[in-house]
């Protein structure tokens, strides 16, 4: 398994725009095959900023995630266009 968490920061007048995008990205990705989890939350302390977390069955499903046209929309041309910051950490479990 692999899990992917990525933070995001957008500009306050931009937030709500995000969190629809986030939504949609969120809805069409648990949707692939090799999606485990995929979740979206927003954080109580700085509603600007939201933390995703997914897990993906392997490189190859989240490789596939990459390719999909949902991704393509909404997080590459979407999200990150808004986005005043994003950290992503891709991991393994620890055992």
């Amino acid at each position: 398994m692999l899990v992917n968490a990525v933070i995001y920061t957008f500009p306050a007048e931009k937030a709500e725009e995000a969190a629809g995008m986030l939504r949609s990205l969120r809805d069409r990705s648990r949707a692939e095959a090799g999606c485990i989890t995929f979740d979206v939350s927003r954080s109580i302390d700085d509603p600007n900023a939201f933390v995703l977390y997914e897990e993906w069955r392997d490189q190859a499903t989240l490789d596939e995630h990459y390719q999909t046209e949902h991704f393509k929309t909404f997080g590459v041309n979407g999200v990150r266009t808004l986005a005043t910051n994003r950290l992503a950490h891709r991991c393994s479990p620890l055992e």
